[in-house]
């Protein structure tokens, strides 16, 4: 038996990097995504009811925890869609090295962060 194979992994000691941490991110938003979707239906589906589902959706709609999950979805969709961006132009052979790979999780990022913030004041803000 090899006794230098670690027994437990401490996860916490891994430090990864940005690229990495970018693609991870970019996996999750899509599973995010996908169970998001259920909460959009949903609405989509009361509020196709007649007037009296609309008028209960669009008051659901004003409450904190709806613009809360709606904000996050939209999080996830606008991060996805930047870091998906990202790999198909690393799929045309853009940004393939080391420090390429560094720019664009970089640049992902703040793209991505622009993004959320203009999409949380159309949430929060717009009547």
């Amino acid at each position: 038996m090899n006794s230098k194979r670690p027994v437990n992994l401490d996860l916490g000691k891994f430090h990864f990097p940005l690229p990495a941490i970018v693609s991870i991110l970019h996996r999750i938003s899509g599973v995010a995504i996908f169970f998001g979707i259920a909460f959009l239906l949903y609405g989509l589906d009361v509020s196709l009811n007649g007037q009296e589902g609309f008028s209960r959706i669009e008051a659901i709609m004003d409450s904190f925890l709806a613009k809360l999950i709606v904000w996050g979805i939209l999080v996830m969709l606008l991060f996805h869609l930047v870091a998906g961006i990202r790999h198909l132009l690393m799929d045309m052979g853009i940004g393939e090295t080391l420090e390429g790979g560094r720019l664009s999780s970089k640049l992902t990022i703040g793209i991505s962060v622009v993004l959320i913030i203009l999409a949380g004041v159309w949430v929060w803000f717009a009547q």
